[in-house]
């Protein structure tokens, strides 16, 4: 089990959203470079970088910093979202060291784009499917769609997708706690590792995600808690660890 740090990038800072609302921001840091440095000295195996200016508009917009961050670690697993709309902007991120890319609204809006990147760039292609009481959001979160995200997921997964990365956008941000149940019944119904996301709040959060009996589940993104201090990323790895152990 993975605990993978979120690193959200807006007017080239590190800041967190709540419930993913650009007007509920907080500012951590004023380098994003700087933090990616903190956790990987602190352990983290994979960063979880979102350019969300990107994701507002369309395009990516903090392009350079994350560059940046490929390049200063190319040892360590790095996936980049946030307004990546074609192949051109996969290609760049790729061949800046990043390993993974995620398609957010894209792949909802056009479906057959997955399965295009997909055989353009196998085993790079994660999808992020953000919920709000089972339907999937758009555009940044500022959208809600009628697709259910489990029947999506199975879609992207005959697709060749290497992850779905699902996010409970009412809890992100929130330190409110996992929607465990929709986390563990989304990996039931797909073969392909899950990213968990959204509400991540102390150790007990990892515990019951470490202890979940369904496989599948890779890792859980953690933003604000770590930030703010009610979790210890040093402990949450190595807690996970240990479980995993026993497991």
């Amino acid at each position: 089990m993975l605990i993978i740090p979120a690193i959200d990038i807006k007017n080239g800072k590190c800041v967190r959203l709540s419930q993913g609302k650009m007007d509920k921001e907080t500012i951590y840091s004023e380098d994003p470079l700087e933090i990616s440095d903190k956790w990987i000295e602190q352990g983290a195996k994979r960063l979880h970088i979102i350019d969300l200016d990107g994701a507002m508009e369309g395009k990516p917009v903090n392009v350079d910093i994350i560059h940046s961050i490929a390049e200063t670690h190319p040892t360590i697993d790095i996936q980049v979202g946030g307004g990546i709309r074609d192949e051109n902007t996969i290609q760049t991120y790729l061949d800046a060291g990043v390993n993974y890319v995620i398609i957010g609204t894209r792949a909802i809006s056009t479906p057959h784009f997955v399965s295009d990147v997909c055989l353009e760039f196998p085993g790079h292609i994660i999808v992020g499917l953000d919920a709000k009481n089972g339907k999937l959001a758009t555009d940044g979160w500022s959208k809600l769609s009628n697709h259910d995200a489990n029947d999506m997921a199975k879609h992207f997964e005959q697709d060749g997708v290497a992850a779905i990365i699902f996010t409970d956008i009412s809890r992100d941000g929130m330190l409110n706690s996992l929607n465990l149940k929709a986390t563990e019944d989304l990996a039931k119904d797909i073969c392909i590792p899950v990213i968990a996301s959204g509400g991540v709040t102390d150790l007990d959060d990892i515990r019951l995600l470490c202890k979940t009996p369904e496989e599948g589940i890779l890792g859980v993104i953690t933003g604000r808690a770590i930030y703010e201090g009610t979790l210890d990323f040093v402990q949450a790895q190595k807690l996970a660890d240990e479980i995993n152990k026993k497991t």
